[in-house]
């Protein structure tokens, strides 16, 4: 019984250690390994790394599995990011950024840096506090407004969003690149929030125009019905006066009719 529980013993052991000389990559993924912490290598001395399927290693060997399909960062809410504005404003800016690890790359990705992406948000966090800093329509176009009614740096991010989502998507990939193992596909701004103290002048504003807009509505509308009544009045005292005038023609015509007949006088 000792016999057989030890060879039972040492089949299991066996089959762990058959199963840790495999490993599988899913679809999608690569997989880098490493021995000892040293990066098995080509003998051109280029990252060696596995594609989908299954592979052997040894034992001991560590594998790292990285998923080369689009993947995406939403820095939002408390994640997203501060940025003063060309006026000082103080925006949030919630944006997401959609990026592809590079095959070629893969050691920059894995070993350049203890944790890649939150070091590359940092970076994009940097770029675009210093885009937002200096945007502008044009590149000659005046300063904007100082006035917190007129909407100022926030107004014109707002109406020209589609040209700062354009300029920080090229500079974060010019800046970038695939400096850190990633390729930047596209960064998406999916809103810009102004301070409470901002949102609350742009509101006042909002409705006093409104308040304005509804009672120039309200004055048209009562001037056009004063100009109608006056206009269907002076109609009226024309078809009156008409009314009259006719009515006088008429009792001319027949004391023209008395006075040839000579009975005028009788009347």
């Amino acid at each position: 019984m000792l016999t057989i529980g030890i060879l039972i013993g040492l089949a299991i052991a066996a089959i762990r250690a058959a199963m840790k000389c495999f490993f599988h990559v899913e679809q999608g993924h690569l997989a880098v390994v490493t021995r000892f912490g040293r990066a098995l290598r080509k003998a051109d001395g280029t990252l060696q790394s596995f594609a989908p399927g299954l592979h052997f290693k040894q034992p001991w060997d560590h594998v790292h599995d990285v998923a080369v399909k689009e993947q995406s960062v939403v820095l939002s809410g408390e994640e997203g990011s501060t940025a003063m504005a060309e006026d000082g404003t103080i925006l949030r800016i919630d944006s997401i950024l959609r990026y592809v690890p590079v095959e070629s790359q893969l050691e920059h990705f894995l070993f350049g840096l203890k944790r890649p992406m939150e070091h590359v948000t940092g970076v994009f966090n940097c770029l675009l506090r210093n885009e937002i800093a200096n945007f502008r329509a044009n590149a000659g176009s005046a300063p904007v407004s100082q006035h917190p009614a007129d909407g100022g740096s926030y107004a014109l991010l707002r109406r020209e969003r589609k040209l700062l989502n354009q300029r920080i998507e090229e500079f974060s990939r010019a800046r970038i690149g695939e400096r850190y193992g990633v390729r930047f596909n596209a960064v998406d701004l999916t809103d810009i929030l102004p301070p409470d103290e901002l949102a609350d002048a742009l509101n006042a504003v909002i409705q006093a125009r409104s308040e304005a807009d509804a009672a120039y509505a309200r004055t048209e509308g009562e001037s056009q019905q004063r100009e109608l009544a006056a206009e269907r009045g002076v109609e009226i005292a024309k078809a009156r006066a008409r009314a009259v005038e006719t009515e006088l023609d008429a009792l001319g015509g027949y004391l023209a009719q008395l006075d040839e007949q000579g009975t005028l006088d009788l009347y």
